[in-house]
């Protein structure tokens, strides 16, 4: 087990480019077999219309989710509700409920998260640090993308990565869950190559209360079928629409974006597109002036 969680993320994390090869295996060596620290005083609490704010007592089980979120910016961005909700269903669905998935949030601004938390009814434990405790004794990675646990019965790590973020992640979650066997299914797999028309988008000033949309043409160079399997928004604000069917060699696709303003901002949003070709995953920008 001690083992498992490099091959987890060098798995998952195999189309990217050397210097993010290097900072993987950073974040990996540091993190393996680490005992997640908990301050004393911690408590878990869900928070909705229909609780209002009842603590939970966590059950003792072979694994527990831990995603720490510091709360700073958009709430909506972070948490990804729509996303988490699918995971946890999947979760649900392979444990009878037996695997807590708990959410710790860094903030000062306690009182505002909890109005959030009620507002859009998120009823997952949450526990609200406004001492910084827990970043103060594990010291957790800077990168959002990393700041999501898989943790045995004793709080160790045995796996790290966000399963909103990467569909591999979210897959070899599910699976070291289940209990089956991890082989690298993805150096065999059959890939193609990609190109894109442009890699950005500036949308240029608009009034915020206005969506916006652009359009990425995503071509199949290869020889293969052209499956995507996800594509992620850095925020809840933009959306992608596409079609689900494989793109033949030759064929291109459209990528339709859709901007949404939530206030007045200067935005720089980023678009993940993770597919079966060698350039996967495609990263993307939408940018502009929403007054």
């Amino acid at each position: 087990m001690k083992k498992l969680i490099y091959t987890i993320l060098f798995l998952s994390l195999l189309s990217c480019q050397n210097l993010e090869h290097k900072k993987v295996h950073d974040i990996v060596s540091t993190w393996q077999n680490v005992q997640i620290q908990f301050p004393n005083d911690t408590s878990f609490i869900s928070y909705s219309k229909k609780y209002n704010a009842k603590q939970v007592h966590l059950q003792n089980g072979d694994f527990t989710i831990l995603s720490y979120i510091d709360s700073t910016g958009c709430m909506s961005c972070k948490l990804r509700l729509d996303e988490w909700g699918n995971f946890i269903h999947a979760v649900d669905t392979i444990t009878q409920k037996t695997v807590p998935l708990i959410f710790i949030f860094q903030t000062q601004r306690k009182n505002d998260l909890i109005h959030f938390l009620k507002r859009v009814e998120f009823e997952y434990p949450v526990c609200i640090d406004t001492n910084s405790s827990f970043e103060h004794l594990n010291h957790f990675p800077k990168d959002e993308r990393f700041q999501t646990f898989l943790l045995d019965k004793e709080h160790r790590v045995i796996a790290i990565g966000n399963p909103i973020y990467n569909p591999r992640i979210k897959e070899l979650y599910l699976k070291i869950i289940k209990g089956e066997t991890i082989t690298n299914n993805y150096s065999t797999a059959l890939t193609t190559t990609t190109s894109i028309n442009h890699t950005t988008i500036n949308l240029g000033e608009f009034d915020w209360r206005q969506e916006q949309t652009g359009t990425f043409i995503l071509s199949n160079t290869g020889s293969r079928p052209l499956v995507i399997e996800m594509i992620n928004t850095s925020c809840g604000c933009t959306t992608v629409e596409y079609e689900k069917e494989p793109v033949r060699p030759g064929e291109s696709t459209a990528l339709q974006v859709t901007y949404k303003a939530e206030q007045p901002e200067h935005f720089n949003k980023t678009i993940t597109v993770y597919c079966n070709a060698e350039e996967s995953p495609i990263k993307l920008k939408v940018s502009g002036n929403a007054i």
